[in-house]
């Protein structure tokens, strides 16, 4: 049911197949179509936020990036109570275990940022136009973001084996983002 091995890989063949053709390498159903989402959600969100770097983007270009991240995060955000939501739902939990801060859903989101940094450090670490000392200076970088994900990863597993066993448990936590909600954003509804 859940994988982190199967959603690390998934998520890096969907990185590497997205900048080149902007189709997904392979179709998924169930979480890991869930998590495809959820990962796409965060590779277009990466990009859109790398436009708003862009030194000759005007502003009018930056309120547009702006608004795309805003809808992009949104997107993220309730992908992530998905994950939750559909793990929750295919569970049978321990009600006195331990509860654990963080969601699997929430774990799954940091894996996918850390694909992209792989993704993009791996690229400056073989750039040819770079510097000697800028490549090794990102070889550094890879292989600390790849000891990381190793990590984060196990620990997935960790607490997946451990909500499977009863002896942890984890809560939809919901992220309430008020931004993008014309009822609750002041900016939206008119307040002064």
């Amino acid at each position: 049911m859940l994988d982190a091995l199967l959603i690390t890989r998934m998520q890096d063949e969907n990185t590497a197949a997205w900048h080149e053709t902007e189709v997904a390498h392979a179709a998924a159903d169930g979480l890991m179509a869930i998590a495809m989402a959820q990962h796409r959600a965060n590779f277009d969100l990466w990009h859109e936020e790398d436009k708003a770097r862009d030194p000759q983007a005007t502003d009018a270009d930056i309120a547009g990036v702006k608004r795309a991240i805003d809808k992009l995060n949104q997107r993220r955000n309730d992908l992530v109570e998905r994950m939750d939501a559909w793990l929750l739902d295919a569970l049978d939990q321990n009600e006195r275990a331990p509860l654990h801060s963080e969601t699997p859903g929430l774990m799954i989101d940091r894996l996918s940022i850390l694909a992209l940094k792989i993704f993009h450090t791996r690229e400056e670490a073989h750039r040819e136009t770079a510097t000697e000392a800028h490549r090794q200076r990102n070889a550094e970088r890879l292989a600390l973001l790849e000891e990381q994900r190793a990590d984060l990863a196990a620990c997935l597993d960790s607490l997946w084996a451990d909500v499977l066993d009863g002896k942890r448990r984890f809560k939809l936590y919901r992220q309430m983002k008020m931004y993008n909600d014309p009822e609750l954003n002041p900016v939206m509804y008119g307040r002064k």
